[in-house]
């Protein structure tokens, strides 16, 4: 017993020990640098440089792609730990090779520490992230600036675009929208596509494998620069070292693959990378940083051999605070909630009615599939008034209207229903809500609309306005009295104003000038009798005056005066030649015959 706690004692003391000095040394030295470009990341030339010094076969596509794997059981992924022999060398070689089943649902480019690490340039190591996110198996993924700790190269995360290279050419590996996976050279068009946008995206280095063939030759032209921090372009190529890389088989399934190994010591160069994965059945593959970088994870705990010594004590290996990795998780939906129209199982977003879609983001029903007489709702077309069917294409039925043709309406004499509104477009003759009744005289044509046009406002066929009509016995009945009555009325009417109307009488204009006349003529003989009375006055006055002019008055003509008027005469003072002649005159009176 005494022996055994012995033992007991010394094993504790050596895990003690250990976690100790395992705590002090989780710092990296970072002495295992495996980077192809001294500044920056990638070639400064052109995308068309790329595609023109591809070989012919390619035409003018300088990347592959290749519909992922819809496998829904599980497990999500299997991880196998292998150790192999390099062919035509002595080496061997130790590593992880990780099999993913859906890739659409369960891979993720995740950024150092969670988002926003390259934003800030920050460094994690690929336990950190892969524990934040709850990662099943996870791998470093692309290079970073070894001086500022930049992100370098595309970088798209779950549907977020992180940052974008500007058109650098480097190897790319990428997950569409619709799940096609894609592998090689994109131009900055590609990159930015919004009509199957990338979810995930990511920047390696060299293109190892083209449609199953080694493509490196071809990537040291398109991807070649003259600086390196490790030598040239060729020496980062050819130097064995730890290596990591990701690529698909021919069902979809895109593979993992992480190489132990040291620069210069221990791993694979990259024509034997490619080959290994070749032998393994990849289709297209891309390189992905490597060296002291290399690095494997499951479920939260260091799997691989990081070449990188501890800073504390050298005679351990320390994992490197690295850039984004590549992480294998449980299935999630595309949107975590369904886009609000479903919930998530098992990767997989379970619509509510109405929606359709990965992410429960497509209505049943498109807008076109309603227009130009409907609305796409949840529930499906929802069709304008005087409109049914799926897609709202046929107009309602004669007698029905409304939102979905669900009203009737009833029309009599052969109207119709109009298929909006409801209302009752009436024949000719008709009018009313339901056309029941007929045009009332003086009007015709459809809902009796129009006036008729007849002489003497007489009535008109009320169905086509025509004045040279016969109505029927009961209207022409019902003209009569209603015409009789009408007669009576109007001369009883007419009377009546003639009567209130009527003048006195009076002379016309003529007879009164006739009058004005006769009056005038009387005026006229009164004034010339009166003239002429006085004219015999005035003269009897001067008569009186001459000598041979006696005055005798009437009562004494008979008398005495007569002598005494001889002799006023005799006497007087005047004396004519024609006496005689005078006094004959004016002696007739005296002659005795009064």
């Amino acid at each position: 017993m005494a022996a055994v706690s012995v033992k007991c004692r010394s094993v504790c003391l050596l895990s003690l020990l250990w976690l100790s000095v395992s705590r002090e040394s989780r710092v990296s030295m970072e002495d295992d640098l495996l980077l192809p470009y001294t500044n920056g990341h990638g070639p400064a030339h052109s995308h068309r440089y790329v595609r023109d010094c591809q070989p012919v076969a390619h035409g003018n596509t300088t990347h592959e792609s290749w519909p992922a794997s819809s496998f829904i059981g599980t497990p999500v992924a299997e991880s196998n730990k292998f150790v192999s022999e390099v062919p035509r060398t002595s080496r061997w070689v130790y590593g992880h090779m990780t099999v993913v089943y859906d890739p659409l649902r369960t891979v993720s480019v995740l950024e150092p520490g969670g988002p926003g690490g390259c934003g800030m340039n920050q460094r994690a190591t690929v336990k950190e992230t892969a524990s934040a996110a709850g990662c099943l198996f996870a791998q470093n993924g692309g290079f970073f600036n070894t001086k500022t700790d930049a992100c370098l190269g595309n970088v798209v995360s779950d549907g977020r675009m992180v940052q974008d290279s500007g058109g650098i050419q480097n190897a790319q590996f990428g997950i569409r929208k619709d799940g096609t996976l894609v592998f090689g050279y994109l131009s900055q068009e590609d990159v930015l596509d919004k009509l199957n946008p990338f979810i995930q995206l990511i920047s390696g280095v060299v293109w190892l494998l083209r449609n199953g063939e080694v493509y490196i030759d071809q990537s040291l032209k398109s991807e070649c620069d003259e600086t390196q921090e490790t030598g040239n372009f060729q020496t980062f190529v050819n130097v064995i070292s730890a290596r990591t890389a990701v690529g698909h088989d021919a069902e979809g399934r895109l593979i993992l693959f992480q190489i132990d190994g040291q620069t210069g010591a221990r791993g694979m160069n990259l024509w034997e990378f490619a080959e290994f994965l070749k032998q393994y059945g990849i289709i297209n593959a891309i390189n992905l940083d490597g060296g002291g970088s290399s690095t494997y994870v499951v479920d939260g705990t260091l799997a691989s051999y990081p070449s990188d010594s501890c800073s504390s004590d050298r005679r351990w290996r320390c994992d490197r605070r690295i850039s984004t990795i590549l992480c294998v998780h449980p299935r999630r939906c595309q949107s975590p909630d369904c886009s609000g129209h479903g919930k998530c199982v098992d990767g997989r977003c379970q619509c509510d009615d109405g929606w359709h879609g990965d992410a429960c983001d497509s209505l049943e029903c498109q807008p076109s599939d309603c227009e130009p007489h409907g609305v796409c709702t949840p529930g499906g077309c929802v069709c304008d008034a005087g409109w049914r069917g799926k897609n709202c294409s046929r107009e309602c039925l004669p007698g029905f209207y409304g939102d979905g043709c669900n009203n009737t309406c009833t029309c009599l004499n052969g109207g119709s229903c109009d298929p909006v509104r409801g209302s009752c477009t009436c024949l000719a003759g008709f009018h009313g809500n339901t056309c029941g009744q007929v045009c009332p005289l003086g009007f015709f044509g459809p809902s009796c609309a129009q006036e008729c046009l007849c002489e003497n406002q007489c009535p008109c066929d009320p169905q086509t306005g025509s004045c040279n009509t016969t109505l029927s016995g009961d209207v022409n009945n019902t003209l009569h009295r209603a015409g009789h009555c009408l007669a009576a009325q109007m001369f009883t009417s007419w009377r009546s104003d003639e009567e209130a109307h009527m003048e006195r009488p009076r002379l016309s204009e003529r007879s009164w000038i006739i009058i004005a006349a006769a009056l005038a003529s009387l005026l006229s003989v009164s004034l010339l009798l009166h003239l002429a009375r006085a004219c015999r006055g005035s003269v009897a006055a001067r008569l009186s005056e001459r000598q041979d002019y006696a005055f005798v008055p009437l009562r004494d003509i008979n008398g005495s005066a007569v002598g005494k008027g001889s002799d006023f005469v005799k006497s007087g003072g005047y004396h004519y030649e024609d006496s005689d002649s005078q006094d004959e005159i004016w002696a007739q009176p005296h002659s005795g015959r009064l």
